[in-house]
């Protein structure tokens, strides 16, 4: 069990991240490269990106076992401003922190096998092996995330607007009620199964809440208790990522309206701006303000400046349209969820 301890310095330094973390991806796609659940979502992706690797898997596995421990060191927080930052990080972390760090992850290898000597080397401080570990990770990033980078930033992007409408609906206590089944909420205490018993007191200094794709099951946590807290945890799947922009499916919406702009009124979703949407839905900038620019004509989406920016959001007839409208004569109504501090409930 993993129980996570807010105060209420701590309830009020929680906080979203703001797009996917290049690394921490790179490091739990690493372990859905190995495994063979999800097939659903990761079955394509596995095949693709095995076809694209040269090597890398044969040393990166030295470090990322398929279960237990890794180095923190592996996920610095610079990885949230992209790949080339997060790997700098990587590579100027203290001599010191790295031979801890291995020595952790030697004890815990299966029967005490010892790390490959480049490992060993690596923990003493040298360079060449950094160089060789820093390669690896542009490699496997370049064949495994790289080409499924657009997908991933659309389901971040939608799981931070779920979560985003419940920080707007009930502050940080709902926020924390809406996360993912996996993890429950009983307050002042965030708790989620875990391979080990943790406890983390976070002693005012707030929460990062990580949306990952390539999360699955429980949530990941930094093992140094010291460092700055992230919580790690799985986006909720509807399909499988693409590489390059998603075709748009012939949905009877799509034969309605047309399919791009089907595409860019499901993109909407909870919200987006201009430039969201257009990642979202595989189009180029100009195309989907032009688009959205139709929709709010027909009274389907209303747009809000913000700034530089501009955020659309469905209205009720959007969201009506979108979602196969009213209740039809003798269905039943869905439940309207709402959270409760110890989970969803409906009513």
């Amino acid at each position: 069990m993993l129980r996570i301890h807010f105060t209420g310095d701590d309830l009020a330094g929680v906080r979203m991240a703001a797009r996917p973390d290049a690394l921490w991806e790179t490091i739990l796609s690493f372990h859905r490269l190995r495994d063979r659940r999800g097939a659903l979502v990761y079955g394509a992706w596995r095949s693709e990106s095995r076809a694209r690797l040269n090597g890398e898997t044969r040393l990166l596995g030295a470090l990322v076992p398929t279960r237990g421990y890794f180095p923190d060191f592996l996920t610095p927080p610079q990885g949230l401003d992209g790949l080339d930052t997060g790997l700098q990080a990587v590579r100027a972390t203290p001599p010191a922190r790295v031979h801890t760090e291995l020595a952790l992850l030697a004890a815990s290898r299966p029967g005490g096998a010892p790390l490959p000597g480049w490992a060993r080397d690596l923990a003493e401080g040298r360079q060449e092996p950094f160089g060789r570990l820093v390669g690896a990770l542009r490699g496997y990033h370049r064949a495994a995330i790289e080409p499924y980078w657009s997908h991933i930033e659309a389901r971040v992007e939608a799981d931070r607007a779920v979560r985003g409408r419940a920080l707007l609906d009930g502050g940080a206590d709902e926020l924390l009620a809406s996360l993912p089944p996996v993890l429950r909420w009983r307050a002042p205490v965030l708790e989620a199964d875990y391979p080990v018993d943790r406890d983390l007191r976070l002693n005012g200094r707030g929460l990062l809440l990580q949306p990952s794709y390539f999360c699955r099951g429980n949530p990941v946590v930094l093992r140094d208790p010291d460092l700055p807290p992230v919580l790690v945890y799985p986006v909720t799947h509807t399909e499988a990522p693409v590489s390059g922009p998603a075709e748009p499916g012939a949905s009877p919406l799509g034969r309605l309206v047309g399919h791009t702009r089907c595409a860019v009124l499901r993109a909407i979703g909870q919200g987006g701006t201009t430039s969201e949407l257009a990642r979202r839905a595989g189009v180029s900038l100009a195309s989907a303000s032009q688009h959205a620019g139709v929709l709010r004509d027909a009274g389907l989406v209303v747009t809000l400046r913000q700034g530089s920016s501009v955020l659309h959001t469905l209205t009720p007839l959007g969201a009506a349209l979108l979602h196969g409208g009213g209740a039809q004569p003798g269905r039943q109504q869905p439940q309207r969820r709402r959270y409760a501090r110890n989970g969803p409930v409906t009513s």
